[in-house]
């Protein structure tokens, strides 16, 4: 299952919704001092540039387009091909990679061209009892034992933040299976988020709030903000949802974040 697809078709909309207030009439953000930025759009057959430029000149929302290694982008040429078709659009363009590993099939030199790297820890190598590798956005993830999962994907959120790949943004943080999303509070303890944020501060990476998960929540994004992390927004869209951001607009302003609160990508775009 894509990921588009999971809240649509799980509990979890019920169970993270219910972590946060119902967010309405958040369209009209002009008083607060942080930039609507929507850095996670990727394009699909039916979801061209030309549909993302619509929706950016009607809301305003600055975007990043983003691809996955592995899904068209296999090598230097892909990668250069993908950037060179969206380079005389002003939109960022990133890379996703999906695992460790990742960055053999491409040479630096390619890899300075796009404005940015995000990788979550989403994909988990023997996740549970059966040694499955489990896909956590996917509505039925198998977990048998919260606590040990916990301790393997501790590891692999590890892994991903302190590897010595290319990385700008850390994606999807604090993201848990539909399974044992009922305890997200108690299984994400303080020691555990702390964890990730001193990683995340040891690299100078960027968090993202994703408005598709609704992840993370105040405490974590209160605590990395005390340590002096930089956020980033993210819908994690495929179509014309992309840019409604109204869980990082809400979460952003209860947690007061400001434009010095958040990551900038360093190229200049060129409003057209």
């Amino acid at each position: 299952m894509e990921r588009r697809l999971f809240i649509k078709n799980t509990a979890l909309a019920g169970g993270m919704m219910a972590m946060s207030p119902i967010l309405s009439n958040l369209n009209s953000f002009g008083e607060n001092d942080f930039p609507l930025m929507d850095l996670h759009v990727h394009l699909t057959n039916n979801f061209n540039i030309k549909d993302v430029l619509s929706i950016a000149k009607k809301t305003k929302v600055q975007f990043g387009i983003m691809v996955n290694p592995g899904y068209g982008v296999n090598d230097d040429a892909s990668l250069l091909n993908f950037v060179d078709y969206l380079r005389p659009y002003p939109v960022y363009i990133g890379l996703q990679p999906m695992s460790p590993g990742w960055s053999k099939d491409f040479t630096s030199k390619s890899l300075s061209q796009v404005d940015y790297i995000l990788m979550d820890s989403q994909t988990v190598p023997n996740g549970n009892g059966y040694g499955e590798t489990l896909r956590i956005w996917n509505f039925d993830t198998y977990v048998d034992d919260p606590d040990k999962f916990m301790e393997i994907y501790m590891a692999h959120n590890l892994e991903v933040l302190n590897n010595s790949e290319p990385l700008t943004i850390f994606g999807w943080p604090l993201f848990l299976p539909v399974c044992i999303a009922r305890d997200y509070y108690s299984l994400w303890t303080k020691e555990r988020m702390q964890q990730i944020i001193s990683a995340a501060k040891k690299r100078n990476l960027a968090i993202e709030i994703n408005d598709m998960s609704h992840t993370p929540h105040e405490a974590f994004i209160n605590m990395a903000k005390e340590q002096g992390l930089k956020f980033t927004f993210g819908s994690d869209t495929r179509d014309q949802k992309a840019g409604r951001l109204d869980y990082c607009k809400y979460i952003a302003k209860k947690c007061n974040l400001k434009r010095d609160d958040f990551f900038f990508p360093k190229r200049i775009i060129k409003k057209s």
